[in-house]
């Protein structure tokens, strides 16, 4: 029998709650996450404490959500690669690292905007 995949707000809902919980989820495997925040929470602080401008804000809050999401999506690959082969395999090996990989560009990129938002307070 097929999936009832008519609207309803209720099933909207109970999706939310899903990504809630895997959100909370992350965090509590996630320790990179951690570090992650304690970095975009000291980033938040320069930004008040600089004043820096609306649109610099909005490349900030970029930055963040991009790191952050690339960090859950690398949990989420980590998780279901384990799943699938427990024992170390290489190509296994080679998704996780490319999952890395993609939180390590991320954060590269999000540490070139930070540069180019807080050079011109410094100097």
């Amino acid at each position: 029998m097929l999936k009832d995949n008519r609207f309803s707000f209720f099933n909207r809902a109970h999706a939310f709650g899903f990504a809630i919980a895997g959100l909370l989820y992350a965090f509590k495997i996630g320790h990179a996450l951690w570090l992650q925040s304690l970095a975009a929470g000291l980033i938040v602080l320069a930004g008040f404490y600089f004043h820096i401008t609306s649109s610099d804000w909005r490349w900030i809050v970029l930055c963040i959500t991009l790191v952050w999401t690339a960090e859950i999506m690398n949990t989420a690959i980590e998780l279901v690669c384990d799943a699938l082969h427990p024992e170390h395999h290489p190509v296994i090996g080679h998704a996780k690292d490319a999952a890395a990989g993609a939180v390590l560009m991320a954060a590269i990129g999000a540490a070139i905007i930070g540069a180019l938002v807080f050079w011109p307070y410094f100097f």
